[in-house]
């Protein structure tokens, strides 16, 4: 388990890789120092995350590790990737370091399982409902943060739009039921679920208040899936992101996903419910 608010989180993961491999080699930490000729310290800043991992170390550190060659070929892309700079770079003073490492691993998942209790997912928002939540959670905030937080914001539901991610979205009703912002702009954020709904890359439900309890309560979590490297559960909190991705805790959360989406309405269930809770809107209760 990983409370992360520092290096960039694919850093984090090819480090946590590289650990893995080592001891599956039976080898310690002196061993590796004394075989490659590496520093102390730059074996530690390397398993700590506290740098980045050049090409060359990697390819060096696979070899000693005895992995195979597709591992071995993995390795070296998370390397690669982790020295990237990403389009959210430009907007690094208005976003936090730890969402910035949420956006990363949001950019490359192929896959987005969301589960949220109390409003709207950020990729399935609209501009005016973005604004609205993001001046609640942060009063002080000036105006041009809040434009460029909500441009971001855009920005990555552009994967979406085009097809590029799967997402499956489990809503509680309580996201349907909050009054955020004025009647128009509830009015535009439930026709907006509607309208991605009919993509073929996006699967909405909804979980009804008389479902009663079940495994999730009070937990809202993304699941990541990637090409590349395992998956990642990201769990949002007032000031900073929690990040899982050992087997013990994707395997759980894999099987909330399936308990969730057992429980909740299917997805033309959900559609339907949508349009019951926009009818309500737009007469006025």
């Amino acid at each position: 388990m990983t409370q992360h608010a520092g290096p960039g989180i694919r850093r984090h993961l090819l480090a946590k890789s590289l650990v893995r491999h080592r001891e599956a080699a039976g080898l310690k930490f002196e061993d590796v120092v004394r075989r490659l000729d590496f520093s102390k310290s730059k074996i530690s800043r390397i398993e700590n995350a506290t740098s980045s991992v050049s090409i060359v170390d990697t390819r060096a550190l696979a070899r000693l590790y005895g992995v195979d060659d597709a591992e071995a070929d993995r390795l070296e892309l998370m390397a690669r990737i982790a020295k990237q700079r990403g389009w959210w770079h430009v907007y690094g003073d208005s976003l936090v370091d730890w969402f910035t490492d949420f956006v990363v691993l949001e950019s490359e998942a192929v896959a987005i399982n969301i589960y949220e209790i109390d409003l709207i997912p950020g990729l399935l928002q609209t501009p005016e409902y973005a604004r609205w939540i993001m001046r609640a959670c942060a009063p002080d905030a000036s105006d041009e943060v809040i434009n460029d937080r909500a441009e971001v914001r855009q920005t990555r539901q552009r994967r979406v739009e085009s097809g590029e991610v799967q997402v499956w979205a489990i809503l509680d009703e309580a996201t349907l039921a909050r009054a955020v912002g004025s009647y128009e702009a509830r009015v535009e954020q439930l026709r907006h679920l509607l309208k991605l709904a009919e993509l073929p890359n996006v699967t909405l439900q909804v979980l009804p208040f008389v479902k009663g309890p079940h495994m999730a309560m009070g937990t809202a979590f993304h699941l990541l899936k990637f090409a590349e490297y395992p998956s990642v559960v990201y769990i949002d909190n007032l000031t900073g992101g929690l990040y899982l991705d050992g087997p013990y805790d994707i395997e759980r959360y894999m099987l909330v996903l399936d308990h969730l989406r057992a429980l909740a309405l299917d997805p033309a269930e959900s559609v339907a419910m949508v349009k019951q809770v926009m009818a309500r809107v737009e007469a006025g209760y």
